[in-house]
């Protein structure tokens, strides 16, 4: 934000009591900071000792409306508008400020409202443009001009003084300074000097006494933000005509009283501030024959380069600060009475007339003989140009000497000419200009556009694009339906002009053209609305033509219109702020028009906010405007949501045969949001039905079909649900009339049921309570770790006889808490000491009312959280801070502790167990009731006992999967889902707003399919593109372990997507779950011999240590009955119980280590002799990524070698060590639970004697082996057996199209013709493998097609990996996959100047410690502590060989960046020959090498 916003804001904080920000439609993030900048002020007071009232306004939403009532009032109003602002609602004000001037003639006042307008600086002069300020000079408002940021603060300060004192509101306009000056600021005691009490108080008593003899209300009615047109106005209208004649009245105060009072405005601040300013100010000699009259920085610019550096004689500058009120006699007065020629400079660029409005004012003065009564001089008019600084003095010198000629340019440009008329012939169209338009839009909108071009290539043809920037207010011209619509007009009608020509010369005989040229022409006439035929048959036409120059005059000018014959896509771009007036705008043309024209329209209303819109300007409905037409095409999209959709709606618009609306949704605050807040936004709209998706085409109808096509998902359920619900009763009542009555009086029926459950329940209830008193146990939390202490609370309370309840808080109605006796709480912290989302409207509620008394109720809160989370000392306060707040609330609300505050911490050894069992009898003491001990409570269930309940994986999943009434499973069913490779998740952007709605969570999906080794077939590819386009997010995910995923999956479509899944011969069983997942292997080494015999290998130990439950196929494929226990499986490895964790095996081919062969719980490294010979194995034990935040007793850990095995032994040493595991892993904490933590637990010895004593043989020692990296190879590779592999990027795995990156699309096209496989990376990219000599150059073609071929990317960022997190998965606390590639924009401008561009550096994100991207072998790690907050780890191995370490905890953004900034410069600088990254921070100190898992905690 510039100085000079910054002092006019201050200003108008200070003397305000209410202040309007008008942000633009497509706000920048200057707007934010000024808005920023007023809500820091609030802290302090203004000059009546009262904090003021700050409202931001859009542009598009008649923001000049509001004043009206607010000035009736009396009260003390600043409107600031931005420069982004002012292009397109200056215009729009003017009767709005013709009112507010003329309010109300009887009063003293007319009301004090300061407007401050920042103007940007001309790109090609830098001088401001007053155009639109001009436009303003009859209002009746004065205008004033400040420049620079001090000078603007002094001025603003004034205008308020003026206004108070004058009755006259002011215009206040200053060029954005982006100098850095210091401003002086004023106190409220300076301001008081200028504004005193006894002003405000006269000004106020004044607007008061007005309001009680005419009705405000009547007074400021308006119609559409159009004043009243009364008689009074009329009158008032003649008066405003008188002003600019001079001859006007401002209200009471003539303009002598109102010079008078400024005068002596200006004297009082010169005293005040010791700064000294003139309404207008004279430079030069006093007995001047020439001069200059400016005003605006175009003075100050000649005043501080020419006037006060140059020696001047006989000429002079007339600058002027105070525009209106204009007095012929106060400008006369200060021009010398020996001027003999003036030239009059204007800051109107371009100029639109001839005499611009400060040249006609200069003039009429010199006329009116009463002030002038000499010889008028010559007066020329002129404009600014470019100029630079040390040229000023020759260009001036140029301008007095063409003055002083005998035949002076009565129209000039000072400088050099930069721009051109408006006035000129705007129909110069160039279709270049679409391609501009598109790279000059807005970032966040470019999506769409670019789908355009992509779309439609060299056809896209762009209406908004044709005017030339340099023309007089280019952005508010293009923006308008109006402009967009005649260019279009124009485009057909000189198309149906060569349409009338081709015919003529066709029909007519007498002009000889060849046969050949004949025959293309009619073919041209027959498809020339045709986008591929047209084309065709136009180049046909073209060659003819080029080969044979035509010498007849009708075939010269078809020639000359040759770039015609294409059917060109035709496309206007507008914005929301057309929906506010359609039938008056160009919108209603184009609909009614009927002709071939496309409008795209880009509504960027973030639904966070739409609430926040005046409900008297109510956007309308386009989309429901124009299907009320008929014959209109219509499309509701947004590309957040469904790119797909977009796609299909841009192809049907501009295949419709008339006019054509996609109605584009792109929400947004202001140009500096992400594509993440864009993301939120829109899945908030379109799932919320804000947004609807649709689509409707009326040839459709022509055709018999259904002409409507709803795209929404969620509002296609809901209507699915109703319509089938009425169709089965419909059916019934007609199968079964004596139903009918039931049926008809069934709410009657629901009603009185409900009477007797509730009767019922208040039974119970009373005899609950003769048994022990009754207890409410209310709980927030966000992991369920409060949820499970608050269950375990009520199971001891039942089985102590004790009538309680459970539930979250925001599940309660809190305006009954009052009438409860006992209540206690279970809370957790969230974030920075906030409350689980669960307990956010409770605490929001019960934090703020003074309506509830608890004074007969009696409390106890126990509170969860981590005394180390927020290690810093000032932020210990966020240690269980919900818990201590809700205890004080309680408290100050009257209620009566049953016992102390509990605190559970999970830094003691039992982590939050150690403080809830020290609690807990207290509670029971307080209740009465803790003579029945703990022994009578149920034992807690374990994850074991479930799997054995389970029925070898069973359970209630298929029951589940029928009741349609959620869209979720059970608890217990979703654990056990995760064996058969499925999650449920819900979308966690969506939590809030569905909470608030009633609304259950937007359950979800997620589906892993196992593909050992990451290799698949090309038609195995395109199901599983098929099947996510169908039924899920129409994106597919490569995961970190080489796996496909799906996200988005409804609960409906999950049976038929496994099915789908299976019947390309890939599943889903056991990619998740307490058993070996996934087994990874390296998928493109160098010896391609060795590849083929391991990733075997890798299909054999993966189908040898599958679950071999049948429960799978009864479940998801049908192949029978699951209920009932007539048929027991046997798990012959896994039991009952199967494994006590996850179990994780790698495969590695030396000297690529790309899938982190130690970081598994197996590993095996490939060892082959010189031959390429496969000759075993070396095996490690005991590696993993999961650790908790802040809990020592967990870490992640590297693998160890135990041995080498053979091939053939391969198989059995894998099933031997998963045994051990088994037998000896720890099934009683699951944290607690994977191997790495049994050998560590007894040692490596140990369990080597344990692995061979089951093997009946010893392994043998290691062999050498030699890793050089764990990167992918990108690009070209070429195998020993002659077959070729192409390594893409492609970034955090994610398969998608997005506007300018088709990358699901393009691998489509590729799988339909590759013959070879697809080979998932275990850094989430993607080979194209063996693919044929023949067949590499078509392959080429189709990477080169959808740029997916492009590997220009940094060395970073090419070894960047993230998980998935949020929005979807359960335990991120942070962003992930959807922020990583942010960062790492943001660490290449870094990386860049270093000249580190081709170093390859690994940096991996997760959005909790879990480890998913295996984060901790990085060399630079960010993991997830909270929203926007990460952890920062340092040093790991580039060969994957070594544990990172912990550097600083809890880092925004910019702490990141400011940490790593410095580091990369020292490596650029002073590392090694060779050395990585990791090890050079390690050398220099910034971390200590971490040897072992044990030691990751150690600093």
């Amino acid at each position: 934000m510039t100085s000079s916003l910054i002092g006019a804001a201050r200003i108008a904080y200070s003397v305000s009591d209410l202040i309007y920000v008008i942000e633009s439609n497509s706000p920048k993030s200057l707007n934010s900071s000024i808005v920023s900048e007023l809500t820091n002020q609030a802290k302090k007071k203004n000059i009546l000792n009262e904090t003021p009232e700050l409202k931001v306004l859009s542009s598009i939403s008649d923001p000049f409306s509001k004043l009206h009532v607010q000035l009736s009032k009396g009260s003390l109003i600043s409107v600031i508008i931005p420069s982004i602002s002012t292009n397109n609602i200056l215009i729009n004000s003017i009767p709005h400020l013709y009112k507010i001037s003329n309010s109300n003639k009887n009063n003293n006042n007319g009301g004090a409202v300061v407007i401050h307008i920042a103007l940007d600086k001309n790109e090609s002069n830098q001088l401001g443009d007053y155009t639109d300020i001009m436009t303003l000079r009859q209002t009746g408002f004065a205008i004033l001009y400040s420049d620079g940021g001090q000078e603007t603060s002094d001025m603003a300060l004034i205008a308020h003084s003026i206004a108070l004192k004058t009755g006259v509101s002011v215009i206040h306009f200053f060029d954005n300074d982006d100098s850095k000056g210091k401003i002086k600021k004023f106190g409220n005691d300076d301001i008081k000097k200028l504004i005193q009490e006894s002003d405000i108080k006269q000004y106020r008593d004044s607007i008061l006494a007005s309001n009680e003899n005419k009705s405000t209300e009547l007074y400021f009615r308006s119609y559409n933000g159009i004043p009243d047109t009364s008689s009074d106005d009329q009158q008032n209208v003649a008066a405003a005509d008188e002003n600019s004649g001079n001859k006007s009245k401002n209200n009471n105060n003539n303009n002598d009283n109102f010079f008078t009072i400024t005068e002596n405005i200006f004297k009082k601040f010169k005293q005040m501030a010791n700064r000294s300013y003139k309404l207008i100010e004279f430079f030069g000699d006093e007995k001047s024959e020439s001069i200059i009259i400016t005003l605006g920085s175009g003075a100050t610019l000649l005043q501080k380069n020419f006037f006060e550096k140059t020696e001047t004689e006989k000429i002079g500058l007339l600058k002027i600060r105070l525009y209106r009120p204009w007095s012929e006699q106060y400008l006369l007065n200060n021009v010398p009475k020996s001027v003999k020629n003036v030239a009059v400079l204007e800051q109107v660029i371009p100029r639109t007339t001839k005499w611009t409005p400060l040249y006609l004012d200069v003039v009429s003065a010199f006329q009116n003989r009463n002030y002038w009564p000499g010889q008028s001089p010559l007066i020329t008019c002129g404009q600014y140009g470019a100029l630079k600084k040390d040229s000023i003095d020759v260009k001036v010198a140029q301008l007095f000497k063409n003055l002083n000629s005998n035949e002076p340019s009565r129209n000039f440009i000072l400088g050099k000419e930069s721009f051109k008329s408006q006035t000129e012939d705007s129909n110069d169209f160039n279709d270049n200009e679409s391609t501009n338009y598109i790279e000059s839009s807005p970032v966040l909108e470019k999506p769409y556009l670019k789908m355009l071009n992509e779309v439609f290539g060299v056809r896209l043809y762009i209406a908004n694009s044709a005017l030339k920037r340099n023309a007089g207010n280019f952005e508010t011209v293009k923006s308008t339906p109006e402009f967009g619509f005649g260019v279009l007009l124009s485009k057909l009608h000189e198309r149906a002009q060569l349409v009338d020509l081709v015919t003529r010369v066709v029909k007519d005989n007498s002009i000889g053209i060849s046969e050949s040229l004949h025959a293309a022409l009619s073919q041209w006439l027959l498809h020339k609305d045709d986008s591929i035929l047209s084309k065709k048959f136009g180049g046909q036409i073209t060659e003819i033509l080029t080969s044979s120059p035509p010498t007849h005059p009708s075939i010269i000018k078809i020639f000359q219109s040759k770039n015609l014959f294409v059917k060109p896509s035709q496309w206007i771009i507008g914005s929301d702020e057309w929906a506010y007036d359609i039938g008056g705008s160009g919108v209603h043309h184009v609909i009614s028009s009927g002709k071939d024209i496309n409008m795209l329209i880009i509504d960027s209303q973030p639904y966070t906010t739409r609430t926040a819109a005046d409900p008297e300007k109510r956007k309308k409905d386009i989309g429901l405007y124009a299907m009320n037409y008929g014959d209109v095409y219509v499309a509701s999209v947004a590309v957040y949501s469904s790119y797909t959709q977009v796609l299909h709606a841009l192809l049907e618009a501009e295949k419709f045969k008339g006019p054509s609306i996609v109605l584009a949704y792109l929400p947004y605050h202001s140009e500096e949001d992400t594509t993440i807040t864009v993301l939120k936004e829109t899945k908030l709209a379109v799932d919320n039905g804000y947004w609807p998706l649709y689509r409707w085409n009326p040839q459709l109808e022509k055709e018999g079909l259904e002409p409507f096509i709803l795209d929404s998902e969620r509002i296609k359920q809901e209507l699915r649900n109703f319509l089938d619900r009425e169709n089965h009763l419909t059916q019934l009542i007609r199968s079964r009339p004596e139903y009918s009555p039931l049926i008809t009086n069934s709410l009657e029926s629901e009603i009185k049921t409900k009477q007797k459950s509730l009767a019922k329940s208040a039974y119970d209830k009373l005899l609950g309570g003769l048994t022990g008193p009754p207890l409410l146990i209310l709980f927030g939390s966000d992991n369920g770790n409060a949820e499970g202490v608050a269950r375990r609370l009520q199971k001891g309370a039942t089985a102590r006889g004790v009538n309680a309840r459970c539930m979250a808080m925001d599940d309660y109605p809190i305006e009954d808490i009052a009438l409860e006796k006992n209540l206690v709480f279970v809370c957790c912290t969230a974030g920075q000491g906030e409350f689980p989302q669960n307990a956010r409207e409770f605490w929001k509620h019960i934090s703020t009312t003074t309506d509830i008394s608890l004074s007969e109720s009696r409390y106890a809160v126990f509170g969860l959280g981590d005394s180390h989370y927020w290690p810093r000392e000032e932020d210990a306060i966020y240690y269980n801070k919900p818990g201590k707040d809700l205890d004080a609330r309680l408290e100050l609300l009257g209620g009566s502790r049953l016992t102390s505050l509990g605190l559970g911490d999970d830094q003691d050894a039992d982590g939050y167990e150690t403080g809830f069992q020290a609690w807990e009898p207290e509670l029971w003491k307080a209740l009465g009731v803790e003579l029945l001990g703990a022994a009578v409570e149920e034992p807690k269930k374990t994850d074991d006992d479930m799997k054995v309940e389970s029925n070898f994986l069973r359970g209630t999943i298929a029951e589940g999967l029928e009741d349609t009434s959620t869209g979720a499973l059970s608890e217990r069913d979703t654990k056990l889902t995760k064996f058969h490779g499925i999650y449920q998740q819900d979308d966690r952007d969506l939590r809030d707003e569905r909470k608030a709605q009633g609304l259950e969570k937007a359950f979800q999906f997620m589906v892993r399919v196992r593909v050992p080794g990451g290799i698949s077939k090309a038609s195995q590819w395109l199901a599983m593109d098929e099947i996510a386009e169908k039924y899920g997010s129409k994106s597919l995910k490569i995961t970190t372990r080489q796996a496909y995923q799906l996200h988005g999956v409804l609960k409906r479509n999950l049976k038929q997507t496994i099915r789908d899944i299976n019947k390309c011969l890939l599943d889903t069983l056991a990619a998740c779950g307490d058993v070996n997942r996934n087994v990874m292997c390296s998928p493109n080494p160098l010896i391609s011999e060795v590849h083929a015999e391991v990733q075997d290998f890798a299909r054999k130990i993966s189908a040898h240590l599958s679950p071999r439950t049948s429960a799978y196929h009864e479940i998801w494929l049908d192949d029978k009955i699951v209920a009932g226990q007539a048929v027991q499986d046997f798990e012959p490895l896994y039991g009952s119980t199967y494994l006590p964790r996850k179990f994780k095996i790698a495969i590695a081919i030396p000297p690529n280590n790309d899938v982190d062969v130690f970081a598994h719980d197996l590993g095996y490294t490939a060892i082959a002799d010189n031959n390429g010979k496969l000759l075993g194995y070396n095996v490690s034990v005991g590696g993993g990524m999961g650790m908790t935040h802040n809990n020592k007793k967990t870490y992640p850990n590297l693998g160890q070698f135990i041995g080498f095995c053979k091939p053939d032994q391969a198989i059995d040493v894998g099933e031997k060590v998963m045994l051990v595991q088994r037998d000896y892993g720890d099934r009683s904490n699951r944290k607690h639970a994977r191997l790495k933590y049994t050998i560590d637990d007894r040692d490596l010895d140990w369990f080597r004697e344990e692995v061979e004593s089951r093997l009946g043989y010893k392994l043998e020692p290691l062999k050498e082996y030699k890793f050089e990296n764990n990167a992918d190879r990108y690009g070209w590779t070429k195998g020993a057996d002659g077959k070729w592999h192409f390594c893409m990027y492609i970034e955090n795995g994610r398969v998608i199209d997005l506007p300018g990156e088709q990358i699901k699309t393009g691998l489509r096209e590729i799988a339909k013709v590759h013959k070879g496989d697809f080979r998932l990376t275990p850094n989430q990219h993607l080979i194209l493998g063996n693919i044929a000599e023949q067949d590499k150059e078509q392959i080429e073609q189709l990477l080169k097609k959808y740029k997916l071929d492009n590997l220009k990317f940094t060395g970073i960022r090419m070894n960047s990996m993230s998980c998935v997190a949020l929005p979807t998965c359960g335990l991120a606390m942070a962003e992930s996959e959807r922020y990583l590639p942010t960062l790492v924009s943001k660490l290449e401008i870094i990386i860049e100047e270093c000249g580190l561009r081709e170093d390859a550096i690994t940096i991996r994100m997760t959005g909790c410690p879990n480890g998913c991207a295996r984060p901790y072998v990085a060399e630079i790690a960010c993991v997830g502590k909270a929203l926007g907050t990460y952890n920062l780890y340092l040093g790991g191995g580039f060969y994957g060989q070594r544990l990172n370490k912990l550097y600083k905890e809890n880092l925004k953004e910019d702490d990141i960046l400011k940490e790593l900034k410095p580091m990369l410069n020292r490596y650029a600088k002073e590392r090694n020959d060779g050395e990585r990254f990791g090890d050079f921070v390690i050398r220099m100190g910034y971390i200590k090498a971490t040897k072992y898992g044990k030691d990751f905690h150690e600093l």
